[in-house]
């Protein structure tokens, strides 16, 4: 595992506003974003700009005044709202004289703190060095201590730049190379389920929407449910038994948020794959979000990223003790149950999440019954 970026620590948060819509959300995102990674948050700098300095992405007036702040307030880290370049990265930090994140690094950060099973900690580290890869500025000789050094020791005339980023393509060839054996053995495990002919579901939604409360109350287990962005990273799978359907599998997925970094997208492939090979998602919704809608375009966005947007979906709408909701459910043109309301901190409206579940099982077995007739 890399050393973590010093974020842990009094920060200021940088945010600009582009015109776009979802500024004050996003800007409160990154509160929680912050809290989360164990952040001290010593000031917030806010602007408003057409477009990024290239070269300091917000412009000189703002970077006198946050290193202003910075001094002041004697912080060791300034957070911003958005992606940096390296280059951006680098001038910034010359001249506030402090670690500087972009968004990508914030979260980055909080899956290395969150990640405990080995998988999770392999993938985090694979999508750190994907994303730091351009960023070079500091050595990458912990990494030869770590590892001993076999085969990523520099020639004669090698610079060290040039040895550090051999040692990267070193390190990212193994985690890719394990991480393909755990997919493999996820697999296997996979097809012996749907040898079973037992059903799969998948909770998916944005961070902290509640899924693994939900979890927790259909399962009876003790997955860690915190009123925190990122509280799960792991996937865990249960044996859910339900009167009069049978049993099915349920996991419990990492939450998405709004432009969630590729490099994670990509090292949590194994993980998310749980999702493209179900049967059934239950993609779960904070309803009492002001921001529910656009909550949920960027969930579809990103499955739609790992191939999962023709797997059938049933949306939940969760917390609707907070929205002042009642529990309920309602059915598409083909009577089939397509958005569940419920309060899983409660357990108001789980009788209709169970026959939501009971339908899509019986439609499950009636389809692998006739296909299996025409074999």
């Amino acid at each position: 595992m890399l050393d973590r970026p010093e974020t842990s620590s009094d920060a200021i948060l940088v945010s600009l506003d582009f015109g776009e819509s979802g500024y004050e959300e996003s800007l409160e995102e990154l509160k929680q974003l912050a809290i989360s990674a164990g952040i001290n948050i010593r000031g917030v700098v806010e602007g408003k700009r057409d477009k990024p300095d290239a070269k300091l992405y917000l412009g000189s007036g703002k970077a006198e005044e946050l290193a202003e702040m910075v001094k002041a307030t004697e912080s060791r880290a300034v957070v911003f709202n958005h992606d940096l370049s390296p280059s951006q990265q680098r001038n910034l930090e010359r001249l506030l004289e402090c670690r500087v994140a972009d968004r990508t690094g914030l979260i980055l950060d909080i899956f290395a703190q969150r990640a405990k099973s080995h998988e999770g900690k392999l993938q985090v580290e694979l999508a750190q060095l994907e994303h730091l890869s351009t960023r070079l500025v500091r050595g990458w000789t912990h990494l030869e201590r770590q590892k001993g050094g076999i085969g990523v020791r520099g020639g004669p005339g090698e610079t060290q730049l040039e040895l550090d980023r051999r040692m990267l393509r070193v390190r990212v060839k193994q985690l890719r190379e394990k991480l393909d054996k755990l997919k493999q053995q996820r697999g296997m495990q996979r097809r012996s389920r749907q040898r079973s002919q037992v059903m799969s579901v998948s909770l998916v939604g944005y961070t902290n929407a509640g899924k693994s409360t939900l979890f927790n109350r259909l399962t009876q287990s003790k997955v860690l449910a915190a009123d925190q962005l990122f509280a799960t990273l792991d996937t865990t799978s249960r044996k859910l038994y339900i009167p009069d359907a049978g049993a099915m599998v349920i996991s419990d997925t990492v939450g998405f948020i709004k432009h969630l970094p590729h490099a994670l997208v990509e090292a949590f492939g194994a993980t998310l794959e749980e999702s493209v090979q179900s049967d059934l998602l239950l993609h779960i919704v904070d309803s009492a979000s002001t921001n529910r809608d656009e909550q949920i375009e960027q969930v579809n966005k990103v499955l739609g990223e790992i191939g999962a947007q023709d797997v059938a979906q049933i949306l939940v709408m969760n917390q609707i003790d907070r929205a002042g909701l009642q529990a309920g459910l309602e059915r598409d043109e083909y009577g089939r149950i397509c958005k569940v309301l419920i309060s899983a901190k409660t357990g108001a409206g789980l009788q209709y999440l169970e026959q939501a579940l009971k339908e899509h099982q019986q439609r499950l077995y009636d389809y692998r019954t006739t296909e299996a007739a025409y074999l």
